[in-house]
């Protein structure tokens, strides 16, 4: 596949460049600074300097493309943040002018306390932790909205709590609905259930919630 990843430098966004290059996707990793994504993805993958909120900057890059992923997320803790919603308003205007449809947004499982939670998380847990992350939560729950209104051929994609270490090399998975006793997932075999939903196989549409 062809792919576009923005958010490429993110721990997620690393692992996603990484795993799509070795298995062999063409990738083009979108950066605000080159220097902090790996040597060893900068000499395999396409990378572009962009803000990513700026649509005309962005529409070159995911023109052709099979799929269209975006990992993006704040380094600024739990200040208000908009570099969801921005981020997603811009790619979203691109794909559009480009003629591209597929779009994955990665977004977090504690926006929802649904049935697929047992009564403590979702009674106690999730209910606390949308109060502490309130601000990223609200960013990433704005950036949902606009996916789902795109009119693009849209996965957002929900993992709890993320883990950095090598892959286990299983997730977890559910559509529209939490992934009962999902508390975490390596960032690794996240970025595997991205690549195995990318082609959209019975997934457009959904939200699915992975997990280890």
């Amino acid at each position: 596949m062809k792919l576009t990843v923005l958010g490429a430098t993110g721990g997620t966004g690393v692992q996603v460049v990484q795993r799509a290059l070795d298995d062999g996707h063409q990738v083009t990793a979108i950066v605000r600074d080159p220097a902090k994504l790996p040597a060893g993805l900068r000499d395999r993958a396409e990378v572009v300097t962009a803000d990513v909120r700026d649509a005309a900057a962005l529409t070159p890059h995911v023109q052709g493309r099979d799929a269209v992923i975006t990992a993006l997320g704040t380094r600024e803790g739990r200040a208000p943040t908009t570099i969801c919603t921005d981020g997603a308003r811009g790619l979203i205007e691109a794909m559009r002018a480009a003629g591209t449809s597929r779009l994955l947004l990665v977004s977090a499982s504690g926006l929802a306390a649904d049935s697929g939670d047992g009564p403590v998380t979702r009674y106690v847990f999730k209910p606390l932790l949308q109060r502490v992350l309130k601000e990223n939560f609200t960013d990433l729950r704005r950036a949902e909205e606009l996916v789902r209104a795109s009119g693009l051929d849209w996965t957002i994609v929900r993992p709890p709590r993320l883990l950095n270490g090598p892959a286990k090399g299983a997730y977890r998975s559910t559509v529209d609905r939490n992934v009962r006793g999902g508390r975490t997932i390596r960032r690794a075999d996240l970025a595997a259930a991205l690549l195995d939903l990318a082609p959209g196989t019975g997934n457009v549409g959904h939200v699915v919630c992975v997990a280890g």
